[in-house]
């Protein structure tokens, strides 16, 4: 299982708001006819398992919604989880890291627009950065295919 990190995460922020603390980021994950995520610090195969850094998000922002776009398919049976783990690593007591905050099983396979359905969650105000991150499951990747992802909450700053 490896870790994929999209460059540049944090410069792809915007933390503006002109009317109150809505925000919303739009984060995108292409693979290459190869399989392997374009512009990552991997140039292997995209397998089951593997969790890729698709973008970063800042201390205090409290998490509502995602809405995903799967423009270019991924093979066939494949799924994304989709979700947060912390920058530094380290879990968080009150809001622990949870890799399948929005989805648990995004039919990655099948292009369409799908909104986040893990509804076992409740709004959480996020303490430290965060990366987003879709873990791969179903199967391994070896041809094109895209995925938009927009999160939207509302920024409360740093906590």
């Amino acid at each position: 299982m490896a870790t994929v990190t999209l460059p540049g995460l944090r410069r792809a922020n915007s933390h503006a708001a002109p009317y109150g603390n809505a925000w919303a980021q739009r984060f995108t994950l292409i693979i290459n006819g190869a399989g392997c995520v374009a512009g990552s610090d991997q140039a292997t195969v995209l397998a089951i398992g593997d969790v890729v850094r698709i973008g970063w998000l800042p201390a205090g922002i409290e998490l509502h919604d995602c809405l995903c776009f799967v423009s270019t398919a991924f093979k066939a049976s494949t799924t994304l989880k989709l979700g947060f783990l912390y920058e530094d690593g380290a879990d968080s007591v009150e809001v622990p890291q949870d890799d399948d905050y929005f989805h648990a099983a995004l039919d990655a396979a099948t292009t369409g627009r799908q909104r986040a359905d893990n509804t076992a969650v409740i709004p959480v105000r996020l303490p430290r950065p965060a990366y987003l991150v879709a873990t791969v499951g179903g199967a391994a990747q070896d041809a094109a295919a895209r995925l938009d992802v927009v999160v939207q909450g509302l920024n409360h700053g740093n906590p």
